[in-house]
């Protein structure tokens, strides 16, 4: 019969080894996205999804990073697909959904419904959420921009995910980071957006890594 220190033992070396499982399995990450997700008019190795894993590898960070963005889509859309684009046992998600939602001009209360509503749908499968913003362009009028601008800030303070303000900050406008239609980055471009993005997604993942080994 064994004993109760060997019992206690065994208990121990078992939970030690769970914890450096949890701890050796890259971290599941899926970018739900539009075409700035999706890399429209670049080689797949250079849209943003692959171009973070990288990053972070580099850093020693394991991750995977899925890359779950379709040209064209609004937020309603990337809701409407939400369940199978973001496959069960993934750890966490960065929601880039808007972009065409301010080039159409459709109704902001739409926008922040369908983000709410990703949101919330990936917190009930108990997966991490980051937000990236994104901001109207101007040619919409001012009354356009105050509606459209908060709902990321608004949300992320509601549901308690962390947010990165503007997913093209420093790339937006800049001829030389962006494809010959002014909306869509080059691959230096996809590069600028990573390394702003960088710190971002390194809290956020810390947070998510940590949580999965608690």
């Amino acid at each position: 019969m064994l004993s109760l220190a060997i019992v206690a033992g065994l208990v121990l070396m078992s939970s030690s080894m769970i914890t450096a499982a949890w701890a050796q399995a890259p971290i599941k990450l899926a970018v739900l996205g539009d075409s700035l997700t999706a890399g429209h008019g670049l080689p797949a190795d250079a849209a943003f999804p692959e171009r973070l894993q990288k990053a972070l590898r580099q850093k020693g960070i394991k991750v995977d990073v899925l890359n779950a963005g379709v040209s064209g889509d609004t937020a309603s859309a990337g809701r409407d697909r939400l369940d199978w684009s973001i496959p069960d046992g993934t750890d966490a998600v960065i929601v880039e959904l808007g972009a065409n939602d301010a080039l159409r001009g459709l109704d902001p209360k739409v926008t922040r419904a369908a983000l709410e509503d990703i949101i919330k749908r990936l917190q009930a499968r108990k997966i991490a959420v980051m937000l990236a913003g994104m901001y109207a362009p101007r040619n919409f009028g001012p009354d356009y921009a105050a509606k459209f601008d908060p709902i990321y800030a608004d949300l992320a303070k509601a549901y308690d995910v962390p947010l990165y303000p503007f997913f093209l900050d420093g790339v937006a406008g800049d001829a030389k980071l962006n494809l010959q239609d002014g909306i869509h980055p080059t691959a230096e471009g996809i590069d600028a957006i990573v390394a702003r993005i960088l710190p971002s997604v390194e809290a956020f993942l810390a947070k998510v890594s940590a949580k999965k080994a608690s």
